[in-house]
């Protein structure tokens, strides 16, 4: 028995419980690049609502969120007082080389990463303040994974509402309707 993604589970045969956890990473970047591409930079500053983060805010984060998922498998623990800031300004060409340099350290991380610290618990602390402890698969999937997964949902809102065509990233999209499966 195993624990995946917080649930016991018998693995039996050959399954390679390392594919099982990070197969769909690959894919994920490959389509997420693309949506910070589309991004205009012109409109960097705008935000469809005065509560939303702006464009230049919103692909930050998401350039930065493999990052979290490397964080999460590199070390038990995070420390957020020594965690790097995102810039406040950052150009297209900026925000991609981010994204790129993440995403290779991302890699890095999961081809490095030891399965058998999968059911490890995992820290985030201010300094000596412990912010919370979960378990490594509910970090790196509910905090790290399906985190990017979202805002890079939102961010094809953004660009549909700005009226930039928006990339495909599940099968095909109104400014691309043929039909992709991967």
């Amino acid at each position: 028995m195993v624990t995946l993604l917080g649930m016991e589970v018998s693995m039996a045969g050959d399954v390679d419980l390392k594919q099982v956890a990070f197969g769909d990473l690959e894919r994920e970047m490959r389509v997420t690049r693309p949506v910070l591409e589309a991004l205009p930079e012109e409109r960097f500053d705008w935000r469809p609502h005065e509560k939303s983060m702006t464009v230049r805010q919103l692909g930050l984060h998401v350039a930065d969120l493999p990052e979290w998922i490397r964080a999460s498998l590199a070390a038990d623990e995070l420390d957020a007082s020594k965690a790097p800031r995102p810039p406040k300004e950052i150009d297209k060409a900026g925000l991609l080389a981010r994204f790129d340099r993440n995403v290779e350290g991302m890699r890095a991380a999961v081809a490095a990463f030891d399965m058998a610290n999968w059911g490890r618990d995992w820290t985030m602390r201010d300094g000596a303040h412990v912010i919370v402890t979960k378990a490594r698969p509910v970090v790196y999937r509910v905090w790290s994974a399906n985190h990017l997964v979202h805002h890079r949902g939102q961010l094809c809102l953004y660009l549909r509402l700005m009226g930039v065509k928006v990339p495909t990233v599940y099968f095909n999209t109104a400014d691309d309707p043929a039909w992709v499966f991967e």
